[in-house]
């Protein structure tokens, strides 16, 4: 088998149980998202597969917070099938920069094989699916799906984005609806809008009949 098959394994095995919007098969959409990005950029190839299929490995949400580790079970696994020092550190560099945090994130590390990873892991939480994987996580933290009275808070740390309990609609603004111009490469931005415009539609839909107008 290859390095690719075992992480696929790897990763499969890893995620077993894991939260629906967060589970192997959110992997497998970023990492053909990954795929399709890569095709118009200049990039190590093995550096994107690695970094989409790793990473979300160990997400610190589900983890008590702890945002060490993913980066200490990837290098872990990619230490057993004797990868090279300088791709575990690009990898590792991609899973401790990819995630949004609010959106008042520094990164500390830039590459191309970064932004097509977080492109990839950007477009999973927009459009459609972004939806359905929004209100998933919503279900599964308990939270209601929309209070006119609680506005989205647009000014978090990251603290107070990561321990945030408001309401599931809330997130549209506070995440989801800010992507579109966070993108990294032309082919993410691309996507990104068509993506964007389902979500504008789906909100006035929400709205209309929350109001009784539909």
């Amino acid at each position: 088998m290859t390095l690719i098959d075992n992480t696929i394994l790897f990763v499969k095995q890893q995620l077993e149980n894991a939260e629906g919007g967060h589970d192997w098969f959110h992997i497998e959409r970023v990492y053909k998202n990954a795929l399709l990005i890569a095709e118009g950029e200049d990039c190590d190839l093995i550096v994107v597969k690695l970094g989409a299929l790793l990473h979300d490995i160990a997400d610190s949400k589900f983890h008590g917070g702890d945002e060490t580790v993913g980066p200490k079970t990837a290098r872990a696994f990619l230490e057993s099938q004797n990868v090279k020092e300088e791709i575990i550190l690009h990898v590792i560099a991609i899973i401790e920069n990819i995630s949004f945090k609010g959106g008042n994130f520094e990164k500390k590390f830039n590459s191309k094989e970064l932004e097509i990873v977080q492109d990839a892991d950007r477009l999973d939480a927009i459009g459609a699916i972004g939806i359905a994987r929004t209100f998933n996580y919503g279900g599964f933290k308990n939270r209601p799906l929309y209070n006119p009275n609680i506005q989205p808070n647009m000014s978090m740390n990251k603290e107070e984005y990561k321990n945030s309990e408001s309401p599931t609609l809330n997130h549209f603004y506070e995440k989801l609806l800010l992507l579109k111009d966070k993108m990294n490469t032309k082919t993410g931005k691309k996507i990104a809008q068509k993506r964007h415009n389902f979500m504008v539609t789906f909100l006035g839909q929400f709205y209309a009949e929350w109001d009784g107008q539909e």
